[in-house]
């Protein structure tokens, strides 16, 4: 049995010349018809009878928010019913816009894909010198046939209207005008050909992304590896990526360091340069490392609001270096530095790091892991600073040395270097 919804964007647009304004009326109303769901039940009197849990079709709108900076709409856009959406907006100047973003939500007990979609009728040459409208996902991938809306999901969805700035003012309409636009998308039950939205996160605003990740959208959004720019202030702009997204059952375990557990980011390049301590020591671990308050005040107050106010606290077990009677260091950080397992981890390795004394209560990254680093196979390992390859600093403490801490070298091998020189950073954190 086919299951299929429709879903209709129709927008009534009026332009008025009126001076040197342009009056723009903007109307969307989405609605469907179809399916709604079905209802299946059989009774087999073979020895017994058998009830087939009745199927149910069901994909609507949800959480629509309207994008800060839009116009003051006449009528703001709305769900008005599970599959409608309304607004009238006035775009009184060039630069004006009124855009949205609403959820398709898939709460039905089947897969769902895009059978077919439409805009129509096509903007003349003339039209598109004043106005543009866009309807993509909410990071700007575009909408594609056979893109599948798993049961239990939702996909952002973005639409825009903007009033475009033209420098030569004939370009703009010289009376009224008043014409409809419809979209149409249909859903259908997907099959075997039903393909992934291929989500670019590099693109992605930070708050979908914040948002993607408090409803476990990822990774079914964005892949390990995936990276996006951040600016750092005075530290200047450098590469984020998803270090980590999994969380295995030793996660659970009392003791375990959550250091490489849920979604974890990491800066992919090298954004500072520092000592671990003034002195050449290592005693006190990661817990009473200078560098460990740098990173958890400076570098932390420069990492974006909307990014550093999503930074949850992690817990953190870092090994000890070889004064007696100290044991591993637990300690609570918003930002932390990568211990020696969560880089190269320990199986089917030779060269292996053998003192890092807290190794056994943390994992390797994903991303490390799925690159194939092992501290016989490590280029992966390597990080920049300013295009040049750097020694980059762990907050293991040398089990074999008083005066060390662990670290990276530019060649991706493990290595260790004293507390008080100066080596390259490179921290990470969780989001959750």
């Amino acid at each position: 049995m086919a299951f299929k919804r429709r879903l209709k964007f129709d927008k009534r647009i009026r332009f008025q010349k009126k001076m040197n304004i342009i009056y723009i009326l903007l109307f969307i109303v989405l609605a469907s018809t179809g399916i709604g769901y079905s209802y299946i039940k059989s009774n087999l009197n073979i020895n017994g009878t058998a009830n087939v849990t009745a199927a149910r079709w069901d994909v609507h709108f949800t959480n629509l928010n309207v994008t800060t900076g839009s116009v003051t709409a006449t009528t703001a856009a709305s769900i008005t019913d599970p599959t409608t959406v309304t607004f009238a907006a006035t775009l009184d100047e060039p630069n004006d816009f009124y855009e949205f973003t609403v959820d398709v939500t898939n709460q039905g007990t089947m897969d769902a894909m895009i059978d077919s979609f439409s805009i129509s009728p096509t903007l003349t040459t003339a039209q598109k010198k004043y106005l543009e409208y866009t309807i993509v996902y909410s990071d700007g991938t575009s909408l594609e046939n056979k893109q599948e809306l798993k049961q239990g999901t939702s996909e952002t969805i973005k639409v825009r209207f903007s009033y475009i700035e033209n420098s030569d003012k004939t370009n703009y309409p010289t009376e009224d005008q008043q014409f409809t636009i419809e979209f149409t998308m249909t859903y259908t039950q997907a099959d075997e050909t039903a393909i992934d939205v291929e989500h670019s996160f590099s693109n992605e605003s930070w708050e979908n992304i914040i948002e993607n990740i408090k409803t476990n959208r990822i990774p079914d959004y964005y892949t390990v590896g995936a990276s996006k720019e951040v600016n750092l202030g005075t530290l200047g702009v450098h590469t984020l990526r998803i270090a980590n997204t999994s969380t295995p059952s030793e996660c659970s375990n009392s003791g375990f360091s959550q250091t490489a557990c849920g979604i974890v980011f990491e800066f992919a390049d090298i954004i500072d340069e520092q000592k671990m301590n003034s002195s050449e020591t290592n005693e006190g671990g990661w817990e009473a490392a200078e560098l460990r308050t740098y990173l958890n005040s400076t570098v932390y107050n420069l990492i974006p609001e909307i990014i550093r106010n999503n930074i949850i606290d992690t817990y953190v077990v870092s090994g000890h270096g070889k004064k007696s009677g100290e044991s591993n260091f637990i300690t609570t950080d918003k930002l932390y530095l990568l211990s020696t397992k969560e880089v190269w981890g320990k199986e089917g390795t030779t060269n292996v790091c053998d003192r890092d004394t807290a190794e056994v209560e943390t994992r390797q990254l994903d991303y490390y892991k799925a690159q194939g680093i092992r501290t016989d196979s490590n280029n992966g390992a390597i990080k920049k600073y300013n295009g040049n390859t750097k020694n980059w600093w762990l907050r293991t403490a040398d089990n074999d040395d008083k005066d060390d801490f662990m670290r990276v070298n530019d060649t991706g091998h493990w290595g260790d270097s004293t507390a008080d020189v100066t080596n390259y950073i490179s921290p990470a954190f969780r989001i959750g």
